[in-house]
């Protein structure tokens, strides 16, 4: 038989773009179009709904950006087409590539009803099936101008990214207001062929199987009268139904489809308009759950649900109907789907207990999953995190990104730093917004790393990152796929129901240990760094508050601030999402953070002083309040007292130019420029710096990565570096005892205060940066003579190392990495720990000196980047760091520097000492937190963890009569599986692991 495959595609391409699909719709009407643009902000339903309008001809452009439309369309069925399923179409002025990226509207019926959502790939609304001709039809749009961002050409600078700046040019030309027949015959042979012809493309040339297709679609072809589509589609579809018929090979992959709308809580929209599209995508799903009876929808992100019932309750009545049926199914039990590098420990554990909290008081559901697709890496002290939180999977898909190295699992256990193993799932389908095309099915087949011992994996089905969520195309592939030969089979599954099957037919996966490191999306540990500083210093204020309150509480009858303190947590939880505390969102998203972060520091600054007030008293006794988890200056973790007095510290000239600081057990020798020549540690008689190095050296590099400007750093910015040595003063500080430095860079200027602490080897640069560079990144390092392979970096309830050198890909390729509060490098007896307050990027690299073949090991704290998009101004203006080198630092003293660093100490006068409310007598147990139950219970909650990897036995004493204990989950629900603490009156002694997670629930008598 002569070869004519190529020809047989190629003509059913063009017969599907040119004939039948435009067939769908044989017949339409126009219908008439008026219009009223919101002046502002959008507004309440009833009022775009009551508000004037006016005549819009199609063709006209409308939508200024990030304004509100609404439209009126008015018409008739026409009486001929009595019997008919017609529907509307409505193109804002659609581009059918940007799906969740540009214009969407929410159709509503006049009295306020809502019908569902329109975007690009989703522009019908059924208006009668079938109709009886003559009906008045009348619909309203609630039509959001938001801007493309993310262009064809992308990357682009734009100041589109804010109102402030976006102007009022139209973005969108209306393209189609019809009233059409809806010919379902033919839309329904638009999907055989579509997924025959994608099936096909995914078979060998060889196959038997695909020539059958390619025969039946060629006899299809042929019975198709391209004069009369609709005349003819049935017959055309009867020479494929028995090659849809044939049923899939028994060895077949299984795939689990999850209708999935991926909807990032901000990101080249705000918060505000994420509000929206949640409303809309929501609105589209439960139509189509009740148009569709084996879907089912799943949706994340506790926020996003609480959305929609505080806005749009009209559309919330229809959710709980689905989420009763369970056919619309929360997932992930979190607040949102956070970035997981860089919240704190308290913080990661909050985006559980608050989002399963949620789901568990609205509709009684306990989520055992972990849901984050689009994470841009895990940190590894999360495993132990999702097991204390009640749950025991994970699913996400955004470490098939990674650039240089291929993940080897799609199933199997994380282990995280305290040994605890999670059943994890990465879908080889290799995306969030599945669309059920063959291509996408085949590789998810083909791609599945776990063959010969599994065959499931899961699909997130429907457009996201925008919105928009699964079509009834997507339904329609996935009911031909279901049992079809050549694919991969599908069926529509909870995510529970997908995990329970995985989990069945895998006992045994293979064990992945320490953190799932992105190999992409490096440069989000550092860009923004203002909203950063809000997160960080959010977290601790929070602690801070919820301690003396606690205290207060108990000691003082201090009514503890229940709801603030929730409504403050979910707002810092919120801005941990994936693309706001990355610094990925546009410049709207950022200038709001940055208020909002200024709005609750002053909200709980006045929690932390009126609680202390309280505990106080009346008095002149000067108290110095410490709310880190160590003793400091005599004064007890959680407690306030007098500190004891330090030993002074001294300031000299030196020799050479510069300056030395001294305190008895550090000597600093600083030169003429401004940089740190020596740390000499007194009582190990020890040398911290390189040889012929110098720290505190600022390095500028250049900085253009070949795509995702605010996410990416390429290891090529490497290639060239400024090492900003020259100063224009170096005089000694205000105090006297310190040294100021001043330098000049490009259009920026850079100010550093650099003193030692007293009485402790600690020296403390405070940096504040006034910077105008644009693609630059500015980094501040630390070469130390340290011989170490590897390094301790903080991660949520503990550390974990990572290695110095570069043997491998795997390791080469962590050129940029996260920590919380410190880094800490050690040899055997000796170490250094370097500690921040704001900052979590950073690089480590190490170099052997010919001159003494000694080893080098470099650390630099990430500080500024200047991107250009999608924020155009990223981190202009004046930032504020604050750093320490701790030479001589064991473990736990890089624990205790990096809290000291970032909870200050509070002064006020009062009448007396206060006694911590809890204190753990084991230094290496670090309390993260103290508060009063979540339910109001008036008991007392204590959260902590072994520090330092290693075995440790605690004992921790209650300053309050102690009627019961229990050891809980983090939503503070007794265990059941795990002994009672044992308890004596007002202590409870305890047994930890190494990095073990203890919450304890104290009952007061």
């Amino acid at each position: 038989m002569h070869d004519d495959r190529t020809l047989v595609e190629a003509r059913l391409k063009r017969v599907l773009d040119e004939r039948i699909r435009p067939a769908v719709y044989p017949e339409s009407v126009p219908l008439q179009v008026a219009v009223w643009h919101a002046p502002g902000e959008p507004v309440p339903v009833a009022e775009g709904l009551a508000a004037p309008v006016e005549p819009l001809a199609v063709g006209a452009r409308w939508g200024a950006p990030w304004g509100t439309s609404w439209f009126r369309v008015t018409g008739t069925v026409p009486e001929s087409w009595a019997g008919k399923t017609v529907e509307a179409l409505l193109d804002l002025g659609f581009d059918e590539n940007m799906p969740g990226f540009q214009c969407e509207g929410l159709v509503y019926r006049p009295d306020g009803t809502p019908v569902k959502g329109l975007n690009p790939r989703n522009q019908w609304v059924r208006i009668g099936s079938p109709v009886e001709g003559g009906e008045q039809v009348e619909l309203r749009i609630e039509a959001a101008s938001n801007p493309v961002i993310l262009d064809y050409h992308p990357f682009l600078p734009t100041q589109l990214g804010d109102k402030e700046t976006a102007g009022s040019e139209p973005q969108y030309r209306l393209e189609r207001m019809d009233l059409a027949v809806f010919d379902e015959t033919v839309w329904q042979l638009v999907l055989d062929l579509e997924v025959l012809g994608e099936l096909m493309a995914e078979l060998p040339v060889e196959s038997a199987r695909r020539w059958d297709i390619l025969r039946a679609v060629e006899r299809a072809l042929d019975a198709v009268d391209l004069q009369d589509v609709g005349g003819s589609a049935e017959r055309a579809r009867a020479h494929l139904t028995e090659v849809l018929a044939v049923p899939a090979a028994p060895s077949a992959h299984r795939i689990s489809a999850v209708g999935h709308a991926h909807i990032d809580s901000a990101w080249l929209w705000p918060l505000r308009e994420t509000v929206r599209k949640v409303a809309r995508t929501t609105s589209n799903m439960t139509a189509l759950i009740e148009d569709e009876p084996e879907f089912v929808f799943a949706m994340s992100q506790a926020q996003q649900w609480a959305w929609v019932k505080e806005h749009r309750p009209e559309v919330w009545a229809r959710v709980k109907k689905a989420v009763a049926e369970g056919r619309f199914v929360p997932t992930g039990g979190m607040w949102v789907e956070s970035d997981t590098n860089m919240p704190g420990s308290e913080a990661m554990a909050r985006q559980f207990v608050h989002g399963k909290r949620f789901f568990l008081d609205e509709f009684g559901i306990e989520n055992d999953e972990a849901w984050l697709p689009d994470t841009f890496g895990f940190a590894a002290g999360l495993p132990q995190i999702i097991k204390a939180a009640g749950a025991k999977w994970l699913l996400t898909q955004k470490i098939s990104w990674s650039q240089t190295n291929k993940f080897p699992h799609h199933t199997f256990l994380w282990e995280g730093i305290d040994g605890t193993r999670i059943f994890t799932h990465f879908p080889p389908v290799d995306t969030y917004n599945c669309s059920m095309k063959g291509s996408e099915i085949a590789h998810a087949a083909r791609n599945f790393k776990d063959k010969g011992v599994a065959r499931h994996s899961l699909a997130p089905t429907g457009w996201g990152d925008g919105g928009g969520g699964t079509t009834r195309e997507m339904v329609a592939k996935a009911a031909r796929l279901k049992n079809l030969e050549g694919s991969a089979t599908v069926v529509w599954e909870t995510p529970e129901e997908f995990f329970k099957k995985a989990e069945e037919e895998y006992p045994h996966p293979p064990v992945w240990v320490g953190e799932l490191y992105l190999e992409l999306h490096r440069a989000t540990l550092t860009s923004q760094a203002k909203t950063k500083q809000g997160n960080r210093r959010s977290e601790h204020l929070l602690r801070e508050a919820e301690l003396w309150a606690a205290t207060a509480a108990v000691r003082a009858g201090f009514p503890y601030p229940y709801e603030e303190l929730d409504r403050i947590w979910k707002t810092v939880l919120l801005h941990q999402f994936h693309d706001i505390l990355p610094g990925s969102s546009i410049a709207w998203v950022h200038r709001e953070a940055r208020a909002t972060y200024e709005r609750i520091t002053g909200e709980l600054n006045g929690i932390i002083e009126a609680a202390q007030r309280a505990l106080a008293g009346e008095g002149t006794v000067p108290l110095v309040f410490n709310a880190a988890p160590h003793g400091r200056a005599g004064i007890a973790a959680g407690g306030a007292g007098i500190p004891a007095v330090a030993d002074e510290v001294s300031l000299t000239e030196r020799a050479d130019g510069g300056f030395v600081l001294h305190n008895g057990r550090l000597r600093v020798e600083i030169d003429a420029r401004g940089l740190v020549v020596s740390a000499y540690d007194l009582d190990a008689d020890r040398e911290t710096i390189a040889p012929g190095r110098a720290a505190n050296l600022l390095q500028l590099h250049p900085d253009f990565p070949n795509m995702w400007d605010a996410w990416d750093v390429d290891a090529f910015y490497r290639n060239t570096v400024t090492d900003l040595t020259d100063a224009e003063e170096v005089v000694p500080g205000e105090d006297g005892v310190s040294v100021r430095v001043v330098r000049s860079f490009g259009a920026s200027r850079v100010t550093q205060v650099l003193s030692l602490a007293a009485g402790e080897r600690r020296l403390e640069i405070d940096t504040e940066v006034d910077w105008h560079e644009t693609e630059k990144f500015l980094k501040l390092a630390f070469p130390l003579d340290v011989h170490a392979e590897r390094y301790a970096s903080e991660t949520q309830f503990g550390h974990f190392h990572r290695p110095t050198h570069t043997n491998t890909s795997w390791e080469a390729a962590k050129f940029e990495a996260c920590n919380h509060r410190f880094l800490h490098m050690e040899e055997p007896g000796w170490g250094v720990a370097v500690v921040n307050d704001s900052t979590y990027g950073h690089d480590v690299t190490r170099t052997v000196r010919e001159t003494d073949s000694g080893t080098t090991t470099t650390v630099r704290a990430s500080l500024l980047r200047a991107p250009r998009f999608p924020d155009p101004e990223t981190d202009q203006g004046i930032h504020r760091f604050r750093h320490a080198l701790v030479p001589g630092a064991t473990i736990g003293d890089a624990v205790r520097e990096g809290w000291r660093i970032n909870v200050p100490e509070r002064r006020l006068a009062g009448g007396s000492e206060v006694a911590p409310l809890v204190t753990v007598a084991e230094d290496a147990v670090v309390v993260t937190a103290v508060k009063l139950a979540d339910d109001g219970s008036g008991d007392v909650v204590v959260r902590f963890h072994e520090s330092r990897g290693g075995r440790t036995k605690a004992t921790l004493t209650a300053g309050f009569e102690v009627a019961a204990v229990a050891a809980t989950d983090l939503l503070e629900r007794p265990l059941t599986d795990a002994p009672a603490p044992r308890h004596e009156g007002d202590r409870v002694t305890l047994r930890l692991r190494p990095f073990e997670l203890v919450t304890l629930r104290l009952r007061r008598a």
